[in-house]
């Protein structure tokens, strides 16, 4: 190649990837009405506006022109204020914001920040993941699937959209077996795998496309291992697709077992699939919000977002108002209903990372399935532990050897073989056909080292099975059963451990170096395979996040209860991805048992697919308000919910749950689908919840939303939510509902109660509503004592007909 030729060729990368120092990315917002909001007024282009949760035609020739209109006034933008090639932009964004985004330098994002016509400039930030038996816990397949006509219409023709890690195409959980037919309504496009050429779509994949222009701007994204497609590179957005939509009876078969069946919440639901988050760094802002824009294009009907950031958005000053949020209110405006991973930062206060009221925030419980081992000693003790796992031989026992006994030689000791990650540090003859004891280190808590290795090791060497002995508890390490093919049993108490770890060592005899003699403790492990039901279910896992919501950086207080409800989201089977590296335990395999709030989110964009299907002409605010106000607070025993908690030696205990921890209590799906009464609001009740509350400047919410605070609810606890929450209450309150009889005409008495610290009234105490109709009742708070923690209630709204209401209501009282 000649001088000429590699100049040529430097240009060329000059100019198709201009190289800017310290860049970072951006998101702007600029002046004008996105397609959501424009009302017109511009000469030669007419109002594309939808009125409060109504859909768009995004397909007619005003959105169009409207759209062009806008992104061609970014392009002019930038253009006028900068040079070619000192900066990228990488979206667009006019559908529910108006505004892009940028990769450029600090100091010409802060020259846009001076530029007339510009609103915000945000640096772009963060998000992550917030890493069945569920169907039948819930009461689906009985309870639900027959008033829709069973499972396999279970969902019909309802669109739920992923903004996830996308999808593995070819799982049985994804299969269309021909039974899916075109769905006009929605206008999303398919890619195609740049590698194998085929579509990611087949009719129950209804949609899939990917979102990396941030990442590849910051320089992160690495196409070898994130994939420039819909494909998931993680497990996690195939396993959240799966929970939600999945279809029915599909076997969930690990190591040549069948563990059960997995299925959906709402199996014949279509699948919409929004990539925007990798593996290794999570994903951004500005990815995040080209998807939810993207979904909200192509007329998905729910959206699922099992993603959040790592904390309170620090570029802005509340937590209502950024791009993120700001969107999402939009798209609840376009009728889009959004559940979001509430975040996986609990059992402390102030963890929940999904703070707006048009958000349905979802907490994550700890269902009634769990499974349990034990491991039988030659002494006869019986050690308790956890082990998804087969038995050894019936009425056998058989040697016990510990791994740093059996080694090849001393110097394995540096690769930590207690680990049993390496098998070719141990000695074969000395495992083979026996039980292997290794030891579970921090590397297995920091995901260096996994048990599916261990099971490797000790199958590679000939071993019956293994034990994983924890000597050192870590503060707040979870123990979850991971399937493996050979007996094998984690004891994950210290105390058991070390009864274990003495009966071996008497067992032992050794030389005066230390060298095993000869190996003489015996044991047998238990069959682990079949999951024990517990009526104590459900619980509040330990990592959920919790309440009290906040409204700004400095963590002050919210009028708004956050998380909204709760779900299972704890040891979760659903589909994986082979290529899935997010949790080492299931490297390869098909399917996972996973926990998080990221699962308990998808239970909830199902079950809303279910609502949406019976009543299609809901508003999202209307499905939200049938999910919490039919939810129960109670567990399967019919005692009052509990939650797992810290006690004082950073053991896990259970303590009795608050709305902090639940929102309104665990989702009940039979009865959400007839719940009564519903408490509704729209764009407008959400704008005067922003107007009201302190602390927001009217000109940030108008930079966002496009709208003036001409509404005001006269404080943010008066909206019309199927919550109450005042967090400074001084003296006496009174907030105002709106119910409306989506039901028979119907009798409704209504009864409150609170904890002592606070008096709670309601007017009226009954009201009769015909079918459709709306009325007001009022609730007033009053101060009775000081406690300085939050008192706790409820207001129930009990009908003549048997449907029963739930609010509930929390008060912190103040002297002034």
């Amino acid at each position: 190649m000649g001088k000429m030729q590699i100049h040529f060729v430097i240009l060329f990368l000059f100019f198709a990837f201009p190289i800017i120092a310290k860049a970072e990315i951006y998101i702007v917002t600029v002046e004008g009405d996105p397609v959501i909001s424009y009302r017109g007024g511009i000469d030669g282009f007419s109002a594309t506006a939808v009125e409060s949760d109504e859909e768009l035609d995004v397909t007619s020739d005003l959105v169009t022109s409207y759209r062009h209109y806008l992104e061609q006034k970014h392009d002019m933008l930038l253009k006028t204020l900068f040079d070619h090639g000192t900066y990228k932009k990488l979206y667009s964004y006019q559908h529910l914001i108006n505004g892009f985004s940028v990769h450029t330098s600090p100091e010409q994002a802060e020259a846009l920040k001076q530029a007339p016509g510009v609103k915000s400039v945000h640096r772009d930030w963060k998000v992550r993941r917030l890493t069945t038996h569920t169907p039948q816990f819930l009461g689906l397949p009985t309870g639900v699937w027959p008033t829709g006509g069973g499972f396999d219409r279970a969902g019909e023709d309802i669109v739920i959209g992923f903004v996830d890690s996308g999808i593995f195409p070819r799982h049985p959980s994804f299969g269309s077996h021909n039974t899916f037919g075109p769905l006009p309504k929605y206008r999303g496009k398919c890619e195609v795998d740049p590698d194998t050429k085929r579509e990611f779509c087949n009719g129950k994949i209804i949609g899939a496309q990917h979102f990396a222009e941030a990442a590849i701007a910051a320089g992160v994204f690495n196409p070898a291992i994130d994939f420039a497609s819909p494909l998931d590179g993680d497990g996690h957005g195939s396993h959240t697709a799966a929970i939600a939509a999945g279809n029915n009876g599909i076997p969930v078969n690990m190591h040549g077992y069948e563990v059960g069946k997995a299925s959906g919440m709402a199996p014949r639901a279509r699948i919409a699939v929004y990539k925007a988050l990798y593996r290794l760094f999570g994903g951004f802002v500005s990815d995040i919000v080209a998807a939810v824009e993207q979904a909200v294009h192509d007329g998905v009907d729910i959206l699922n977002l099992s993603v959040g950031p790592n904390g309170p958005p620090a570029t802005t000053k509340t937590t209502f108002i950024n791009p993120f949020d700001a969107v999402l209110l939009s798209a609840v405006k376009a009728g889009v209903f959004v559940a979001q991973a509430a975040g996986n930062g609990g059992p402390f206060p102030k963890t929940v990372l999904s703070y707006s009221p048009w958000i349905a925030s979802v907490a994550a419980a700890v269902d009634d399935r769990t499974y349990k081992n034990h491991l039988t000693l030659g002494n006869k003790k019986i050690l308790p532990g956890i082990g998804l796992s087969p038995a050894t031989h019936a009425d056998r026992t058989f040697t016990l050897v510990a791994a740093n006994d059996v080694l090849l030689d001393s110097s394995a000791f540096k690769y930590s073989p207690s680990d049993c990650q390496k098998p070719e540090v141990l000695n074969k003859n000395l495992v083979e056909g026996n039980i292997l004891l290794c030891g579970y280190s921090f590397n297995f808590v920091v995901g260096t080292a996994s048990i599916k290795k261990v099971s490797e090791t000790a199958k590679s060497l000939g071993a019956i099975g293994f034990v994983l002995a924890v000597e050192n508890s870590s503060p707040g390490t979870k123990y979850d059963p991971v399937p493996v093919g050979l007996p094998g049993i984690l004891i994950a108490d210290v105390s058991k451990s070390m009864e274990l770890i003495n009966y071996y060592n008497i067992s032992t005899s050794r030389d005066w170096t230390g060298r095993v003699r000869s190996f003489k403790a015996v044991g047998s492990i238990g069959d682990g395979m079949r999951p024990i039901l517990h009526k104590s279910a459900p619980q509040v896992a330990l990592f959920s996040g919790r309440g009290p919501n906040i409204k700004d950086y400095s963590f002050e207080e919210a009028d708004l209860l956050k998380p909204d409800i709760l779900a299972p989201g704890s040891l979760i089977w659903a589909a994986w991805s082979p290529n899935g590296t997010d949790e080492a335990n299931y490297m390869g395999a098909g399917f996972a048992m996973i926990s998080g709030t990221s699962m308990a989110a998808p239970h909830i964009a199902g079950i809303a697919a279910l609502v949406k299907q019976k009543h299609f002409h809901w508003s999202p605010a209307a499905i939200k308000s049938a999910l919490m106000t039919t939810s129960t607070t109670l567990d399967r025993a019919g005692r009052p919910l509990q939650a797992q908690q810290y006690s004082g030696s950073e053991t896990v205990s259970l303590v009795p749950a608050t709305p902090f921890d639940y929102g309104s209590g665990h989702v009940n799906p039979r009865a959400a689908l007839d719940p009564g009464l519903i408490f509704d609001a729209g764009y407008q009740d959400y704008l005067g919840f922003l107007c009201t509350t302190p602390g927001i400047d009217s000109h940030e919410i108008q930079n966002y939303t496009s709208s003036q605070c001409n509404y005001t609810l006269g404080h943010p606890s008066n909206l019309n939510s199927p919550s109450i929450t005042i967090s400074h209450l001084v003296g006496t309150r009174t907030v105002t509902r709106t119910v409306t009889n989506v039901a028979e005409e119907e009798t409704y008495v209504i009864t409150a109660r609170m904890e002592p610290a606070v008096a709670i009234d309601t007017n009226p105490s009954a009201m009769t509503l015909r079918p459709g109709a709306s009325r007001k009742f009022s609730v007033t708070l009053t101060v009775r004592s000081l406690t300085g923690s939050y008192s706790f209630g409820e207001v129930l709204l009990k009908g003549s007909r048997g449907h029963k209401v739930r609010i509930p209501v929390v008060a912190m009282g103040y002297d002034r």
